[in-house]
């Protein structure tokens, strides 16, 4: 009589026939035969796209991202920043137009900021302050800096890339 499979078995046949699967899956090798759609022409640039008043970052000239912006370019203060605790983020506006996210949780013992004043964030569980340029530690007990995250912004939206 066969004996029923073991947890261990199912495992390993799964994981097998998944990286056969993806065997094809990983970079383009110029060798592909399925007929590639047609590309729409680029668009003229605008006059922000080519130097002109208003210019913009080249990350800013591309396509919105995907998913919900985290915040309108005017929710956050310049000279300060607005901590997002649902989302563990605190996102600052160190200089008119220069945003910047760090993480919100404190390298400390890991509470989570909760305000952003005169220039640092700060954590209520033991008064760490970071600075909102670069996550630094202005006063401790924290001796670690806050991870940064990557923000990008498109129009008057925040988002986090």
């Amino acid at each position: 009589m066969p004996q029923p499979a073991t947890r261990r078995t199912v495992l390993a046949t799964s994981a097998g026939a998944l990286a056969l699967g993806c065997v094809g899956c990983g970079g383009d090798s110029g060798a592909s035969t399925a007929p590639q759609p047609p590309t729409a022409p680029a668009s003229p640039p605008s006059p922000a796209a080519e130097g002109g008043a208003g210019e913009t970052s080249p990350a800013a000239r591309e396509a919105a991202p995907a998913g919900e912006p985290l915040a309108r370019t005017e929710d956050i203060p310049e000279g300060g920043g607005k901590v997002f605790e649902d989302r563990k983020i605190v996102v600052t506006q160190p200089e008119k137009g220069r945003f910047k996210a760090f993480s919100a949780v404190c390298t400390h013992q890991g509470c989570t900021v909760t305000q952003v004043a005169d220039g640092t964030i700060l954590c209520p569980c033991h008064s760490s302050r970071f600075r909102i340029t670069d996550g630094s530690v202005t006063a401790g007990p924290a001796n670690r800096p806050l991870a940064e995250e990557q923000v990008m912004v498109h129009g008057n939206s925040v988002y986090l890339t």
